[in-house]
């Protein structure tokens, strides 16, 4: 399976290791770019202990790629993961969304075919339904699916190997019934 990671935060950067750690081929992106570099050269943005050595194995072995452009990151990909950032937003303290709504939208836009899009940032109820309204203007082909991310600073690479619940959400139907096939070969 390959899939792309939008965001090469500590959601993204984690889960993407972790998932190249268990087989599957992951390209990396960011917004970025001083963060792909910084990853070329064996850098980490962030700290997580092992982190380090679980992207150097990975990259080393050819599972984990580092990209500079969404569309390198999606050619061939089975599943696109949205790991971009939701600040507070200003003033009432809310997710600020917008990062999210612009990579679902830039993924929409990018895809050459079928695809699954997965929201791993941490987005309030009802966000789901809102991004594959978006999608499904651009790309009716597109599925939509959830999974959010339950990952302790200090613990993540441990909570995402051997994790203790796998939340998975998807709409009902033909695409949901797809978007559930392709996150449990992963």
């Amino acid at each position: 399976m390959r899939v792309a990671m939008v965001g090469a935060g500590y959601v993204g950067l984690v889960s993407g290791a972790c998932f190249a750690e268990f087989g599957v081929d992951v390209a990396l992106v960011d917004s970025d770019a001083s963060k792909i570099t910084a990853l070329r050269a064996g850098r980490m943005p962030i700290y997580e202990p092992g982190l380090d050595r679980l992207v150097a194995d990975n990259a080393r072995d050819g599972r984990l790629h580092f990209c500079d452009t969404l569309e390198e990151a999606m050619a061939g990909a089975d599943a696109v993961f949205l790991a971009v950032g939701t600040p507070s937003r200003r003033g009432d303290g809310h997710a600020d969304l917008s990062y999210v709504f612009a990579a679902a939208e830039q993924v929409a836009r990018a895809a050459t075919g079928p695809l699954t899009l997965v929201t791993k940032s941490t987005v309030p109820v009802g966000t789901g339904a809102k991004i594959a309204a978006l999608v499904r203007a651009i790309r009716p082909d597109i599925a939509v699916a959830s999974n959010p991310e339950f990952l302790r600073e200090g613990a993540a690479i441990g909570d995402f190997m051997r994790p203790d619940r796998v939340v998975i959400g998807v709409e009902p139907g033909e695409l949901g019934d797809r978007a559930l096939a392709t996150l449990k070969r992963l």
